[in-house]
């Protein structure tokens, strides 16, 4: 679904914060009230996007550097805006099938997207136009580690399996979401991201002991289990993992264990920890932050923030597989290349 409200463009407050620690707290306006919903919940419920062009870690170029220049900001946004408008010229039927563009810029979502015979046009895609903001900051990327990038890990991730196996023997060696299961990317979290091309959109739903962030991706629904401690037994590991959440004042405090490995994140799973923080800071701006634990993993926690902006619509039915041939077309095409004793 495509939204015309902008991550980040929602009403502004300035607030300093501290640059040169790990993980930053959101400063909330003061002259904010929270609403309450009927249950006397702090009130986070709606529909929300978290598209943006805030890359995951930040350019290594850009060292330390927290937030973005004003000057900085213009180049990126402009340049996103010039390639979305070229992107939604009419399409010349006479074209080559092959990816071509007249910008001297390029955006890799707009390359896997339409680079091959049946790729999206741009107007399928929604990879975000805007610069995330954090009280008003526009930042470098959504770590808030002190670089910007993903801690050095203490052991090397697990291989993951799926990748230790011919992904064209069976329907069952395909991606989870080729097979319609779950969404593809980290949508559904948890963390919770934007993938960079579409179906970045999310609807809250609260309830006294229990709260639902319905995914736009594959339809996947996050159920947060209220006013409890404890966790499943870690052999019970659901797709999303064990969540269960409670309200620290005006915040939602989610926390997961319990991941499959098939949802690692970062190569970690069995000893995954995540705890994420809700926090709705003005009308149109719900602050998000995430801290990631393994101590097998990594020496201490991290983790990073984004704003959700709200979406200018509701979120329809994802129907993956309605007359999908694509799945059985990548294994009889395997099957034929096998036949003529070619490989993959």
């Amino acid at each position: 679904m495509r939204r015309s409200f902008l991550l980040g463009s929602a009403g502004v407050v300035g607030a300093a914060l501290l640059a040169t620690a790990s993980l930053i707290t959101p400063v909330q306006a003061e002259s904010y009230k929270v609403p309450k919903n009927e249950f006397g919940q702090p009130d986070i419920s709606g529909f929300w996007s978290n598209s943006s062009l805030t890359p995951l870690t930040r350019p290594k170029e850009l060292g330390d550097q927290l937030v973005y220049t004003p000057e900085q900001v213009a180049k990126i946004e402009g340049e996103a805006e010039t390639l979305m408008e070229e992107g939604n010229r009419p399409t010349d039927p006479d074209a080559p099938a092959e990816f071509e563009h007249e910008s001297s810029v390029t955006r890799p979502e707009f390359e896997a997207a339409g680079g091959d015979v049946g790729g999206y046009n741009t107007f399928w895609l929604d990879p975000g136009n805007h610069i995330m903001r954090v009280n008003g900051e526009p930042r470098t990327s959504i770590l808030t580690t002190k670089n910007g990038q993903v801690p050095t890990p203490k052991r090397r991730p697990e291989p993951d399996p799926r990748k230790q196996v011919d992904s064209y023997t069976s329907y069952e060696t395909r991606s989870l979401g080729e097979r319609c299961i779950i969404g593809f990317g980290r949508n559904g979290g948890p963390p919770m991201f934007a993938n960079g091309f579409y179906n970045n959109n999310y609807q809250i739903v609260q309830a006294p002991e229990h709260v639902m962030i319905l995914v736009e991706m594959n339809h996947d629904a996050r159920i947060v289990r209220l006013n409890t401690k404890q966790h499943l037994h870690e052999d019970v590991r659901p797709w999303f993992g064990d969540s269960i959440g409670w309200y620290e004042g005006n915040t939602l405090v989610v926390e997961t264990t319990n991941l499959p490995k098939e949802q690692a994140f970062i190569g970690s799973w069995e000893n995954l920890k995540v705890t994420e923080r809700f926090t709705r800071v003005g009308e149109h701006r719900l602050h998000y932050k995430f801290t990631v634990e393994d101590p097998t993993m990594w020496d201490k926690p991290w983790g990073g923030e984004y704003e959700f902006s709200p979406l200018d619509g509701v979120i329809y039915e994802y129907a993956c597989h309605e007359g999908n041939y694509s799945l059985p077309g990548i294994l009889q095409g395997a099957r034929v290349e096998e036949a003529k004793g070619k490989k993959k």
